[in-house]
């Protein structure tokens, strides 16, 4: 059975075809810098990786590109041959704790949580409907982000806030990156042999994320009502003092609409840099001299670091920290200054092990307290298995 992940980020859309039960990759691809400058999108078939330099002014023009290069590489003589597309939807509020079968309900609850997840609801549902219109019998289901974090414990997901909000307008911190943060932990037991672990999984990309997992069980995760919560990210903000909001709304005169678009779109590595939301224009920038992009760096190091030391005690110690995504798979210079910053645990890395891009690998030192491990993420891999259960 041919099952289609899609996978709709913030700047991206990641899609893989897969021939299930057997989980055989038949095509997969990468759109790129979405709604960014210098867009582009990858496809992967029989070994061979082909980049296409193209203008993505959103999803919908990804999402369409993607259809046809399902028939003009001949992967499908037919769209009846796909059975089953499976969707990533990173905000499922207190309404899903599991993957669902489409339905205008459950479309309209994920239009209603869209204030929730700017960047990534609206993408998901342009995907969803596009699909359905081309995919007229395949079933259609989406994957919750927020899924995996229902396990975490009242005094961990509640703002210390009028308790009513939480019972009346279900005001609490969710989490995203759910998808990728347990293909992680479990690929890491996996590699460890055992399931009784304490893991600290980095999702570091375009968004990011980190979460403390005891046992395969999510325990905390950084990201909170929404996805502008915890790291530094692209253009996100992370956490940052309340307060701020209404005082610069009152200087700048700014609107509700305003002051979100400007914490989730025009912050994060993109405000203190002034140059891209993208890690690898920071790079480039900081090869060049540009402090705004060191500064915008050293910034975001911080954060991660912050966040691994407060799981850490939290765990009792870790077996593994992972990290995965754009960033953490990719950017050796952005692992080695996480790591040489938790030294004082006795986390270590080997720089050889960590000239790495997207492999897994082990790239702590023999001798480190903790191992640290890279692994690239397979959201899409977990989605397909989700839709192939519902679908056949």
């Amino acid at each position: 059975m041919k099952i289609l992940s899609v996978n709709a980020g913030s700047s991206s859309l990641k899609f893989q075809l897969f021939e299930m039960p057997e989980e055989e990759v038949l095509i997969s691809g990468n759109f790129e810098r979405i709604g960014i400058d210098g867009s582009f999108y990858t496809i992967k078939l029989d070994g061979d990786k082909i980049k296409k330099e193209i203008n993505l002014p959103d999803h919908k023009v990804a999402f369409e590109i993607l259809v046809k290069e399902l028939i003009d590489n001949k992967i499908v003589s037919s769209l009846e041959e796909i059975k089953g597309i499976g969707h990533r939807v990173v905000q499922g509020g207190s309404y899903f704790d599991k993957t669902e079968i489409v339905t205008e309900d459950i479309i309209s609850k994920i239009d209603e949580l869209s204030a929730l997840a700017p960047l990534h609801n609206p993408a998901a549902i342009v995907g969803i409907k596009a699909a359905h219109e081309v995919f007229k019998n395949a079933v259609n289901t989406v994957v919750f982000d927020t899924a995996f974090h229902q396990t975490m414990e009242e005094e961990v997901y509640l703002y210390a806030l009028p308790y009513e909000w939480a019972k009346d307008y279900k005001i609490r911190r969710y989490g995203a990156h759910g998808t990728s943060h347990k293909y992680i932990a479990d690929r890491m037991n996996e590699i460890l042999g055992k399931t009784d672990t304490k893991l600290i999984t980095c999702h570091i990309g375009n968004g990011a994320s980190i979460s403390a997992v005891k046992n395969g069980i999510c325990i905390n995760t950084s990201m909170g009502l929404t996805p502008n919560a915890g790291l530094i990210m692209g253009s996100r903000c992370g956490d940052i003092d309340a307060t701020i909001v209404p005082y610069i709304m009152d200087k700048l005169k700014l609107s509700t609409k305003e002051i979100d678009n400007i914490l989730n779109k025009q912050s994060g590595l993109l405000g203190i840099s002034g140059v891209s939301s993208d890690s690898r224009d920071i790079e480039e920038g900081i090869s060049k001299g540009n402090d705004r992009c060191i500064l915008a760096r050293k910034m975001y190091v911080r954060r991660i670091i912050d966040y691994i030391a407060k799981y850490y005690v939290e765990l009792g110690g870790c077996d593994a920290i992972i990290f995965t995504a754009g960033v953490g798979e990719n950017s050796k210079e952005t692992r080695k200054a996480v790591i040489d910053g938790l030294e004082v645990l006795g986390i270590k890395i080997d720089e050889e092990r960590n000239k790495v891009r997207g492999e897994e690998v082990k790239i702590s030192s023999d001798d480190s307290k903790v191992l640290v491990y890279v692994i690239p993420t397979n959201e899409e891999l977990m989605i397909a298995r989700d839709t192939y259960n519902l679908a056949k």
